[in-house]
């Protein structure tokens, strides 16, 4: 809304009596503009990825540099693999847990926190944008999110509410939910879809165990099927894994950590520059590619 309108909007006000103090401050929330922030799909792999430098975390550590130069965000939305709700949920909490949602790590990796405040307000504002969104304070910061926000925004000063996979949706449905919440990015707020667009763990399990880094040759096919598909923007075609053939279902065994990547290029612009800030294929079949839109 331009400053004149927004004089005609407080003009108003004197009428609604109704309207609180709290009413307010959430309706001049809304006015808020900004350069329009980059959306993010981040591979994260494994947690353990939150206590390692490594050429991951690296990439994670100059990508949140290069936000924050630009512009720090005024909060960030993550659509993490790790919450899968029937109906789509946003989280209202004003202080999230950091929710340790694995086992058989080490304890330095159970007593790690991520303490960034909520974003009750962007939260809200996401609900009006998208009518069939819920709130909870349910959830927390489940580790799709943490281990990543711990090395792009290490001092956890940017407030961060995340967005729930609705396990009844096809992928189209996903993808035309997340592309009602383009207005979010006018309003300081990074999007981030954290997965992988390969992530088969029962394939992989024999090389974790044996620290074999090596890929699978299928897990590199279908990585790189979603590559062309993503520089050739023909996101639809991303709906269907089986149209990459057999690598396909190989490597998206279940959907869940493939669609967070449907979400961030549902907001890309037509002519948005789309980068992919890390690649790279391990232990068998898990791909830890990063892409950045804007």
């Amino acid at each position: 809304m331009d400053r004149k309108a927004f004089l005609k909007a407080l003009a108003l006000l004197p009428f609604a009596s109704a309207m609180n103090l709290q009413n307010l401050h959430k309706v001049s929330s809304s006015f808020q503009r900004s350069t329009k922030m980059p959306v993010l799909f981040i591979g994260h792999g494994s947690p353990m990825n939150a206590l390692e430098d490594n050429t991951f975390t690296r990439a994670l550590k100059k990508m949140g540099e290069d936000i924050r130069q630009r512009q720090k965000p005024n909060a960030i939305l993550v659509v993490s693999a790790h919450w899968l709700t029937r109906g789509s949920f946003v989280t209202l909490n004003e202080r999230p847990e950091t929710i340790h949602d694995f086992g058989g790590f080490p304890q330095e990796l159970f007593a790690m926190q991520y303490p960034a405040p909520g974003a009750p307000e962007y939260a809200q504002q996401t609900m009006a944008l998208v009518p069939d969104l819920h709130g909870s304070d349910e959830w927390g910061l489940d580790h799709g999110t943490w281990t990543v926000l711990h090395h792009l925004f290490p001092a956890a000063d940017v407030p961060v509410f995340q967005l729930s996979l609705d396990v009844h949706k096809t992928p189209a449905q996903h993808f035309a939910l997340a592309a009602q919440l383009q207005e979010l990015r006018k309003r300081g707020v990074l999007i981030i879809g954290s997965g992988n667009v390969v992530h088969n763990l029962r394939q992989s399990m024999q090389k974790l165990m044996a620290g074999d880094a090596s890929p699978y040759a299928w897990a590199v096919e279908f990585d790189e099927w979603v590559k062309g598909r993503i520089d050739q923007r023909d996101f639809t075609a991303l709906f269907d894994v089986q149209k990459a053939g057999a690598s396909g279902p190989l490597s998206v065994p279940t959907p869940d950590h493939y669609w967070p990547l449907l979400y961030s290029l549902a907001l890309a612009d037509r002519d948005e520059p789309i980068s992919h800030a890390f690649e790279e294929v391990s232990f068998g079949g898990l791909s830890m590619r990063t892409v950045a839109i804007g």
